[in-house]
């Protein structure tokens, strides 16, 4: 094999490790009887999250993953694959999982989360969870709601002693 064919090769395969280590999330999914309209339409959804969807060559994601220790991800990566990479570990999750349900020809396969191997199931949980601002949002009211219950005890008794009458014990 001539020597500058396998050293682009090679760049391929780091580039593509580096780049795998280096987001939150990657998904592989199968998008064999997808039309070009229904791709289209998956990549607007997902560049709408932050996510990029990216076709590689099997050989060059088998050798990138086995790279970074993911045996187990190698075996999945036979057939037309893609791969997804977000920055958010829900987010890829979350826009695959939504559009699989209108289009049952998109096949989650597998993937990495915060550089663990995952499994369809999970990537299925994860896609349950609100993103990132979501989670913060309920993080906050969590928060805030033992505030907001002593300002209304408070508020109770300051308006019960205006009227004249004694807080009811509870």
């Amino acid at each position: 094999m001539n020597k500058e064919i396998l050293a682009k090769k090679e760049a391929d395969v780091k580039a593509l490790s580096e780049r795998m280590a280096n987001s939150s999330s990657v998904v592989v999914v199968e998008y064999r009887g997808l039309t070009v309209e229904e791709v289209t339409e998956l990549r607007r959804n997902l560049r709408n999250e932050d996510v990029e969807m990216q076709v590689y060559k099997n050989t060059t994601a088998q050798r990138a993953a086995k790279s970074l220790g993911h045996e187990t991800l190698v075996e999945t990566l036979v057939g037309p694959n893609a791969l997804v990479f977000g920055k958010d570990q829900v987010a890829p999750a979350r826009v695959l999982a939504k559009f699989a349900k209108d289009h049952d020809k998109l096949i989650l396969k597998n993937g990495i989360v915060d550089g663990a191997v995952v499994d369809e199931a999970t990537i299925q949980t994860l896609a349950s969870l609100p993103n990132k601002e979501g989670m913060l949002a309920k993080f906050a009211s969590c928060l805030n709601a033992p505030v907001i219950k002593f300002a209304l005890a408070v508020k109770a008794v300051a308006d019960a002693k205006e009227g004249g009458e004694a807080p009811a014990a509870e």
